[in-house]
């Protein structure tokens, strides 16, 4: 079997067990948080936003510096690098005594975090360019089934071995992933970079051939992750409006936030893959319009029912987003800057992940929860615009080049 192969197999599942790690704590971090001792709803809030917030804040900030690394010093060892150093600043939170700890931590593993982003890097710096949309995409459905299991996992061991355990399990399952990274994923030799040759940021982007579009990608990146969090806060007071009477409002919650996930992993080497044939942007512009009409729709729906239809069919669009941004950033830059490049979109990325919910909270809180699902279509509408233009600048510079 090709290297890049055994690399891409090796590497699904160290991201596999990293998006189960991180996903199994998130939804039962304020009942951590306030086993710490934080009682009234005003601090639990609080806290729980803070905690929740800051490990993506940092991360924000932290990656560029990681991607300029993993340009210099292999992709691999960053890979190394997230994985052991989260699994220690999780297995901390598991003795946290109070609550600025907790904080403290969780802003460290803000600091450590990057395994996913490395492992797009590194296969996309491995795999044959007109193979790079089918292998990003199947690398993608890794965290998504990771993020799929990890509250169900969570919930599990909550409910049997207590928080504090599941702290514990979790620093075990990065671990694991660290083992797979150390001893399965090869990367072949490196040119040494000198100082003298470190490109700066601005000699990143001088360096792409269409900066604007780079942009314009991270903008896409973030609008994605942005849309997807903006209904989080809002989805369970949303289904109990629609049926105040239910008793399984938890479980009817949890079943439509996950049902995205699993068409998700139906469509996204699929459309990978087609994109390798068709264009990859085509594919990027084609799902972000189906969004639109979906998030649309939402905001008219009378039942859970057709609330879970519908996010059950933006999980076939979602499941090729953000796999298509990534495959773009390959096409338009070298391998060179490539952990560069990712390490800026995972910026943009975090710092969607934080705008999200405190739009849709605040949007919810204004005008209504079914204003949230409008707005959300709104916002991905304009980004659809903002990326057309910067796709029709493209052509018209690659057009100029090629008449010269």
């Amino acid at each position: 079997m090709e290297s890049w192969k055994v690399n891409l197999i090796s590497v699904w599942f160290g991201c596999f067990f990293t998006g189960l790690a991180i996903s199994q704590i998130l939804p039962f971090l304020p009942l951590y948080v306030s086993q710490l001792g934080v009682t009234s709803h005003e601090a639990l809030s609080m806290w729980s936003g803070l905690t929740f917030s800051v490990t993506f804040l940092v991360s924000a900030i932290v990656s560029p510096m990681w991607g300029s690394l993993a340009d210099r010093k292999g992709r691999k060892l960053m890979l190394l690098r997230a994985s052991l150093g989260m699994a220690i600043a999780i297995l901390l939170q598991a003795f946290a005594t109070n609550v600025w700890q907790l904080f403290f931590l969780r802003a460290v593993m803000g600091l450590t975090s990057g395994y996913i982003p490395n492992a797009m890097a590194l296969v996309a710096s491995q795999v044959p360019r007109e193979r790079s949309g089918w292998a990003l995409s199947t690398l993608s459905t890794a965290q998504i089934s990771g993020v799929i299991g990890g509250p169900l996992l969570g919930g599990f061991l909550a409910d049997h071995v207590g928080l504090r355990a599941v702290f514990i399990i979790t620093a075990i399952l990065l671990v694991v992933s660290f083992l797979v990274t150390l001893f399965l994923i090869k990367e072949g030799g490196r040119p040494v970079i000198s100082k003298s040759e470190r490109l700066s940021g601005k000699a990143v982007f001088a360096s792409l051939p269409y900066p604007g579009l780079m942009i314009s990608l991270f903008v896409t990146t973030m609008v994605i992750q942005l849309c997807n969090g903006s209904v989080g806060p809002i989805l369970a007071l949303f289904i109990k409006s629609m049926e105040p009477e239910n008793t399984n409002i938890a479980f009817l919650s949890g079943m439509i936030a996950a049902v995205p996930g699993v068409s998700a992993l139906i469509s996204a080497p699929r459309l990978g893959k087609l994109g390798d044939r068709i264009g990859t942007a085509r594919i990027l512009m084609a799902t972000l319009i189906f969004a639109v009409v979906l998030f649309f729709a939402m905001s008219f729906v009378t039942s859970p029912l057709q609330l879970g239809v519908l996010r059950f069919l933006l999980g076939f669009a979602d499941g090729a987003m953000l796999p298509a941004v990534q495959t773009l950033l390959v096409k338009y830059s070298s391998d060179q800057v490539t952990g560069r490049i990712f390490g800026y979109n995972q910026s943009f990325m975090y710092l969607g992940n934080v705008a999200g919910p405190l739009i849709g909270a605040s949007v919810s809180a204004m005008a209504g929860f079914r204003w949230v699902f409008a707005a959300t279509a709104i916002v991905v509408l304009i980004n659809i615009i903002q990326l057309a233009i910067a796709l029709r600048r493209r052509r018209q510079v690659a057009e100029a080049k090629s008449a010269r």
